[in-house]
């Protein structure tokens, strides 16, 4: 699943929820943007000249349901998605991967999401929901996103949500490919995740495995994408990120460095500076969730209501 990395008005810095930390590495050599960036989940890697997700983000908290891939479309993200469902140590597992375009930014993910199987009737409404992976639960991950058979940058680390965010690059999902490692605990939840692949549509061919870990890649989806994956909306909102990126080139062409761009952008682009870091599943596909959620729940509690009323009253 899957939602763009959101500045000073997308309600990150309020309610005190996500304060400052002491001490943050200097990733951009700009301690203050350095700060930004993490709160909003995410650090900088110079080298590759890209921003990846932190162990412990806010959007940990969140999780996963179907719901945030419906969403991402109509919220500026036009990113190919691949869920993966199996059943392991009595618990329903999704390891999901994603790319595509984030808005201003081209990336990649990796989630890994379990949850206790339950019939909590607000799952038909807003989809299964999973719990992010806990720190026991984390797998040794990595994966190599290309761009038209060209790296644009590799990821590897024991995780539950690897990332990475190229700023500034706009593709199509259709040219991204992510060649993908993950290591299993066991060779029981191994084969439980190949299952999960076959299901999804992967035959024995797309896929190898030496010891716990399985080798495959992510091109085009073997499974449905979100309905909202239409052409019409998915043309509109890519020309809409397309003009961004390219507004972002052309304001911040002779900078060289992420802190030189920035600084450049907030000078002659407040409106482009505000929204430059919003990678990943953003603040605003959350709180959409949340209200939907709120709105389901009183549903609910309206159908509960009218049926006790019905039965017992009537």
């Amino acid at each position: 699943m899957p939602e763009q990395l959101t500045l000073f008005n997308s309600g990150i810095f309020s309610g005190g929820s996500y304060d400052k930390l002491a001490s943050i590495p200097d990733e951009t050599g700009n301690k203050t943007l350095d700060e930004i960036i993490e709160i909003s989940g995410y650090s900088y890697d110079p080298n590759q000249d890209i921003f990846y997700s932190n162990m412990d983000p806010w959007q940990r908290k969140i999780g996963y349901c179907h719901f945030f891939d419906v969403a991402a479309a109509p919220m500026g993200m036009i990113i190919d998605c691949e869920p993966i469902f199996f059943d392991y140590n009595d618990k329903q597992w999704m390891i999901g991967f994603w790319k595509g375009q984030y808005d201003l930014v081209s990336g990649a993910e990796i989630g890994v999401y379990r949850r206790t199987p339950n019939r909590n009737p607000l799952s038909y409404m807003l989809g299964s929901y999973y719990k992010s992976a806990d720190d026991n639960e984390l797998l040794q991950m990595s994966f190599t996103l290309r761009k038209n058979g060209n790296v644009l940058f590799t990821r590897k680390d024991r995780h539950w949500w690897l990332t990475g965010f190229k700023l500034g690059e706009f593709s199509q999902p259709s040219e991204l490919s992510m060649a993908i490692n993950i290591t299993l605990d066991n060779t029981i939840m191994r084969d439980a995740f190949i299952d999960g692949l076959r299901n999804a549509g992967y035959s024995d061919e797309e896929f190898t495995h030496f010891g716990t870990t399985v080798s495959f890649n992510f091109d085009a989806p073997h499974t449905p994408q979100p309905i909202t994956r239409n052409k019409a909306l998915e043309w509109i909102i890519q020309w809409k990120n397309e003009q961004l990126c390219n507004e972002f080139e052309d304001i911040t062409g002779d900078s060289n460095t992420v802190p030189e761009k920035l600084k450049v952008l907030e000078e002659l682009a407040p409106e482009l500076y505000k929204r430059i870091l919003r990678m990943g599943r953003s603040k605003p596909l959350y709180n959409l969730f949340q209200s939907g959620l709120t709105a389901a729940i009183a549903l609910l509690v309206i159908i509960i209501g009218t049926v006790f009323y019905n039965i017992v009253l009537l």
